[in-house]
């Protein structure tokens, strides 16, 4: 099998003694462990490691992989300049992951197969790396690993802002590669865990922090990959972890195969989670086609779910494919709620796409002779005009959740506390700026927060005075 071995480890650049100094003794158990992981890579001599680090370039849309026969860096951003790096690239692995991931006819499987991700052909480049010296995400790792191994050139590959099944499918992308030139290789996926594990920590605590880390150390200790997937975006942004993609990208290399799993060390003294893990590969596991059952699990949710639709979304949801895919708006409006038609309110029409938001774009008070018009004007507007996106393509349809907020009149209220969070939105203004938050939204569990998206939706600095109302909506989806 050409994959050897993945390892899962953190870059903190403390770890290196000529940054660390004293305060290594701190994390003395990372440091073993780090050696130990350096000792069996060297003990298996890979032809190519490939190092999958968040701190590498980022795109929104596609990965990065770095270009180039060779690549050097240094720790002197970290006052150790002295510690420096020059390593091969291995060019024919490079070319074929871009080719593979590039290929029309793996990305018309990958749609097919029902990757809604997946928007173009668009998946992997070599192309805008502006800084090619090497980061320190990279280098950490490569610290250790040279200490005991100096043979093995090197793939670098970045994260993006794609979601979680399309990092999983990268993976199996490589591991294609990997096979298709029976390339012997380890894959060390550099990422640190939750940032937010001790209040004296460099981002403070969070509770999430702790769970995060009690979470993905669980599921490395058991090898269960497809739990990966199941972590909520939003709990881990609030944990603040920057390996979780990594990770995943790694968890796809060992799709549909069996691997024996072992955790060497976890500390969190610094404030910031460390854990170092193994995983190597045992038989072929049909059972373990991890991005397939979630997909299809996914794609049954979605189905059922728009089969609940109410006529209110129903209505959104059609406005926005025959504008897209026609350019023009629904006119009858017969057989819509009396409601519907008879009553005029405030609309807002939020659009997702796998869990991140695409358009949302509303009116505050009516602005059409009734509610169905008002949804028909704003989902036209969130599909096509929201200026933090560019408009919906016609591919993007199927993917789509969609979801309808009508609002009651605003009521002007004196303090703060008489909001609340999952019961009233908010409007912040003053004289010449207006910010508006809807309630009940994923990731805003406080008023403090809901009133500082607000302020910054408007404009609105600190030293500004400004007023306060609030409002109810009935959600529909």
């Amino acid at each position: 099998m050409p994959i050897l071995a993945s390892f899962i480890v953190p870059h903190p650049p403390l770890i290196i003694p000529e940054i660390g100094g004293e305060r290594i003794k701190s994390i003395e158990k990372t440091v073993k462990a780090y050696e130990t992981v350096a000792d069996e890579i060297a003990s298996l001599k890979p032809e190519t490691i490939v190092i999958t680090s968040p701190h590498s370039v980022m795109y929104a849309d596609c990965f990065h992989i770095s270009p180039g026969k060779e690549t050097k860096g240094s720790f002197k951003q970290f006052d150790a300049p002295g510690v420096k790096f020059l390593e091969e690239y291995d060019t024919d692995l490079v070319k074929k992951i871009e080719e593979i991931s590039n290929n029309p006819e793996c990305i018309l499987d990958a749609k097919e197969g029902g990757y809604a991700f997946l928007k173009s052909d668009y998946y992997c480049t070599t192309l805008g790396e502006k800084d090619s010296d090497l980061d320190h995400g990279t280098m950490v790792p490569l610290f250790f690993i040279r200490q005991k191994y100096k043979e093995g050139k090197i793939v670098r590959i970045g994260l993006s802002g794609l979601p979680y099944e399309a990092h999983y499918l990268l993976g199996e992308m490589i591991a294609k590669a990997a096979e298709d030139l029976n390339r012997k290789i380890v894959i060390v996926a550099s990422g640190d865990l939750s940032h937010k594990l001790k209040e004296y920590g460099p981002y403070g605590f969070a509770e999430e922090g702790v769970e995060y880390d009690k979470r993905i150390m669980d599921v490395c200790k058991r090898a269960a990959f497809d739990e990966m997937l199941e972590f909520d975006d939003h709990f881990c942004d609030r944990a603040a972890e920057c390996g979780h993609k990594s990770f995943i990208i790694m968890a796809g290399a060992w799709d549909g195969v069996s691997v024996r799993s072992k955790v060497y060390s976890h500390e969190d003294v610094t404030g910031v989670g460390y854990g170092i893990c193994s995983f190597y590969p045992e038989s072929k596991d049909d059972s373990r086609h991890f991005l397939k059952a979630y997909t299809e699990r996914k794609n049954k949710e979605k189905k059922e779910k728009r089969d609940k639709e109410d006529e209110y979304v129903r209505l959104a949801r059609k406005t926005v494919n025959m504008y897209i895919t026609e350019g023009r708006t629904p006119k009858e409006t017969d057989d819509l709620p009396e409601d519907m038609l008879n009553k005029k309110a405030g609309v807002f029409v939020s659009i997702h796409e796998n869990n991140n938001l695409r358009g949302c774009i509303g009116t505050i008070l009516p602005t059409t002779d009734c509610i169905a018009e008002e949804i028909i004007h704003n989902a036209v507007s969130a599909s096509t005009r929201d200026p933090r996106f560019a408009p919906i393509r016609e591919d993007e349809l199927e993917a789509l959740e969609i979801s309808v907020d009508v609002l009651n009149e605003p009521e002007d209220i004196d303090s703060p506390d008489e909001l609340d969070v999952k019961k009233y939105g908010v409007i912040v203004y003053n004289k010449y700026k207006r910010g508006l938050l809807l309630p009940n939204l994923d990731g805003v569990d406080t008023i403090d927060e809901q009133i500082s998206i607000a302020k910054s939706k408007a404009g609105i600095f600190d030293r500004e005075e400004y007023s306060l109302q609030r409002f109810e909506v009935v959600r529909h989806y």
